[in-house]
């Protein structure tokens, strides 16, 4: 791929009409056949608008998605849907969490989780069906986006539920790295090339140290402490990137700071550096962070080191997908040439810091204000190509 080469990293708005067909669909008034042809029209309109605003990666929108992980509960034995009123029964501090929730502006009514009920196991591809799609629809590279294994492990435990059938969330962890090397599998078979795994509870690990548990994407399992729970989070992670690499697929890594909130006096903030290690024994392809914000600390935090700067490309966010005001060409040329400070042309690629629409019912911006954002996007991308990459 080109320098600075474009790509999303997930979710879009879904429409009203597609909300509608799914609830439809759930209640058995509508065919799947009848969903599915909505959903390949919506990812269609998708598919475009990324091509006219010059995305390099294709990615599918995750329509028939409710939230980052929920869609897996249909996907895999052993799992369940469950809805946050559902999962407090189970929590113990039941007032302090609801009270953590108002203040977040998290979006309960909005948030349901995949939540382990009994022995996990592969029953079907998880994202399939998104690729297969996307490679009917374009000639460009598409890029598969999964939930990470430490993402998964943390989200799906709910002790007094899972802890029926597994002794520790470890125990449960080893089955869900066991799922997503049967996905790999599966997404080479298909011949994808290029896999995103999202892991934002990582930043709820690091800046939350004060707390044994917090809201961060439905995390709801209490937290080890600081240095074990990095162990834990580094040794799933480094277990999928190395068998992806084996298998020659194309990796990415996901990390942000929470994606739910327009405030962001709600939503973590602070450096890299804790992560640094946990980077390098993963070592993906490209490592795509969010840096659009000052909460996201200094580049220096994260490229002080030589082995990033020598075995990853770097996916700098640089679009705020929280914020409806629309970046400039020169906010995100200037953006990009701080990192040239560090990494030569090859190893910047260019993204928004998250998804547009993390929960389907509250996307954080309409198509409007992304298309135009894109677009800024594409400019810049171009501007930085004529100034920085040498056409012999």
């Amino acid at each position: 791929m080109k320098p600075f080469t474009t790509s999303l990293l997930g979710s879009m708005p879904r429409s009203q009409a597609l909300l509608m067909a799914r609830k439809k669909h759930a209640l058995g008034k509508i065919t799947t056949a009848e969903l599915n042809q909505l959903v390949i029209q919506e990812t269609k309109q998708i598919v475009e608008l990324q091509q006219r605003t010059g995305i390099d990666i294709i990615t599918s929108g995750e329509l028939l998605r409710d939230n980052y992980l929920s869609f897996i509960a249909q996907k895999i034995q052993g799992a369940t849907l469950m809805s946050m009123s559902e999962m407090l029964d189970h929590i113990k501090e039941k007032q302090i969490f609801e009270s953590m929730l108002e203040t977040l502006d998290v979006p309960a009514l909005s948030i349901k989780n995949a939540i382990c009920v009994g022995k996990i196991s592969y029953k079907q591809s998880l994202v399939a069906d998104e690729m297969l799609l996307l490679k009917n629809l374009t000639k460009q590279p598409i890029k598969a986006t999964l939930p990470g294994p430490y993402l998964m492990a943390r989200s799906m435990w709910l002790s007094p539920v899972s802890g029926q059938h597994y002794s520790s969330k470890e125990e449960m962890a080893k089955d869900v790295v066991a799922i997503l090397k049967q996905e790999i599998d599966h997404l080479c078979e298909l011949g994808i090339s290029a896999v995103q795994f999202d892991e934002p509870v990582l930043t709820e690990v690091i800046f939350s140290h004060h707390q044994t548990r917090s809201f961060m994407c439905a995390a709801l399992s209490e937290k080890q402490d600081f240095a074990a729970e990095l162990q834990f989070a580094k040794s799933l992670i480094t277990q999928i990137f190395e068998y992806a690499r084996n298998k020659n697929i194309k990796t990415a890594l996901h990390v942000c700071r929470g994606n739910w909130s327009k405030d962001e006096s709600v939503l973590l903030r602070g450096p890299y550096t804790s992560l640094v290690d946990l980077f390098e024994s993963a070592l993906p392809d490209i490592l795509m962070l969010e840096f659009s914000t000052p909460r996201a600390g200094e580049l220096s935090s994260l490229l002080e080191g030589k082995i990033l700067r020598q075995k990853c490309i770097l996916g700098l966010g640089v679009i705020n997908p929280r914020s409806d005001e629309v970046e400039t060409v020169d906010q995100i040329v200037q953006r990009a040439e701080k990192a040239l400070n560090y990494l030569p042309p090859e190893q910047i690629w260019l993204n928004p810091d998250c998804g547009f629409a993390t929960f389907s019912n509250r996307p954080l911006n309409g198509f409007d204000i992304i298309e135009t954002k894109l677009k800024v996007l594409n400019e810049a991308k171009s501007i930085l190509r004529e100034r920085y990459v040498s056409r012999t």
